[in-house]
C-alpha cells in the first residue's frame, strides 16, 4: 500500500518544513509515502472561490488513482482519537488499495473533488492554517504506525 498526501499550495516556513521532513523521514520505515504539492491557483484581484475550487480541484483529480481510496482533510470531517485514527488506517491498510489524502486550498474542495472521495476526517474542530496542517497531518501519520507496532511514542 502507498500512502500519497496531496497538498494546494507550498510553504516557505523552514520550521514547518523541517518538521514534515522530520516525520516523512520516519514514516519510511513503515510505508510508502510521497507529498505531492500543487502550485496555488493565482486568481489576480478578480476574486472568484468557486472558480478557484474549480481550478484547483481539477488539478486535485491529476493525482486521483482510480485504485486509491480519497480521503479528504476536512473541517467537516469525522473526528478521531489518535488510537481511532490507527485502527482506521489498519483498516484501511487491510483493503490493499493505495490511500491518497487531501489537504485542499484556502477555500475547501470543489464538488467535484467531494464527489470522488471516500471520506472526509478532520483534525480537529478548530481551524489550521494549510501550512500546519501537513505538519499536524503527517505527525498523526507516524503516530497511528507507532501505534498499530506497539512503539513508545504514544502515551495513552
Amino acid at each position: 500500500m502507498k500512502i500519497k498526501l496531496v497538498i494546494i499550495g507550498k510553504t516557505d516556513e523552514s520550521y514547518i518544513k523541517e518538521g514534515v521532513s522530520k516525520y516523512v523521514a520516519r514514516l519510511k520505515h513503515y510505508t510508502s509515502f510521497e507529498i505531492v504539492e500543487i502550485p496555488d491557483v493565482k486568481m489576480g484581484k478578480k476574486q472568484n472561490i468557486s472558480k478557484q475550487k474549480e481550478l484547483e480541484g481539477k488539478e486535485i483529480l491529476k493525482h486521483v488513482a482510480k485504485s486509491s481510496f480519497v480521503v479528504l482533510l476536512d473541517e467537516k470531517g469525522r473526528e478521531f482519537t489518535s488510537v481511532g485514527y490507527a485502527q482506521f488506517m489498519q483498516k484501511r491498510m487491510n483493503t490493499g488499495l493505495d490511500l491518497m489524502f487531501v489537504i485542499g486550498g484556502p477555500f475547501g474542495f470543489s464538488d467535484e473533488i467531494y464527489a470522488v472521495s471516500n471520506q472526509k476526517i478532520a483534525l480537529s474542530q478548530m481551524t489550521f492554517s494549510h501550512q500546519m496542517v501537513r505538519l499536524f497531518f503527517t505527525e498523526q501519520l507516524y503516530r497511528a504506525f507507532s501505534i498499530l507496532k506497539g512503539e513508545k511514542y504514544h502515551h495513552d
